[in-house]
């Protein structure tokens, strides 16, 4: 029988909730990135960045997107997208002249403080990092830490 203590929380369904939530908007703009690659690379062309740069960033959405939703590696994954959203704001969006410019480089920077946040705190209970913590016990206490 499962005790109160081991149930999750309304915390934790809050934190699953804003894990899933950050994870959706990388995980959009990948598959919308992937599904029309030759617009993608075309895109990052007129960027001046090349076509590895295009497909390392879709991978980079996928992955983190993907470790961050499942609470998988979360505490990576979260970090990964922040500095992405640091150095997107910070590269591509100057004109804060412009009102739409600057709402994306507000944008970006309240994410990436999000996702610090979520690298600080972790996944929370409802989270493949918690299962295998609770399976690994005997793990050096530095992996331990980072799952």
């Amino acid at each position: 029988m499962e005790s109160a203590s081991s149930r999750p929380g309304l915390a934790d369904l809050i934190l699953l909730l804003g894990r899933l939530l950050l994870s959706l908007i990388f995980l959009h703009e990948a598959w919308s990135l992937a599904t029309d690659i030759t617009a993608t690379v075309d895109t990052f062309a007129k960027l001046g960045l090349s076509a590895p740069v295009a497909f390392a960033t879709i991978a980079l959405q996928i992955g983190a997107g993907l470790s961050i939703a499942t609470g998988f590696l979360c505490r990576f994954g979260a970090l990964a997208l922040a500095f992405f959203c640091l150095a997107t704001a910070l590269l591509f969006h100057t004109n804060l002249a412009s009102q739409n410019e600057l709402l994306h480089f507000e944008k970006d920077l309240a994410i990436a403080g999000g996702m610090f946040v979520l690298a600080a705190s972790g996944a929370g209970s409802i989270s493949i990092d918690n299962l295998l913590r609770k399976r690994t016990n005997g793990l050096h206490p530095w992996l331990r830490a980072v799952l």
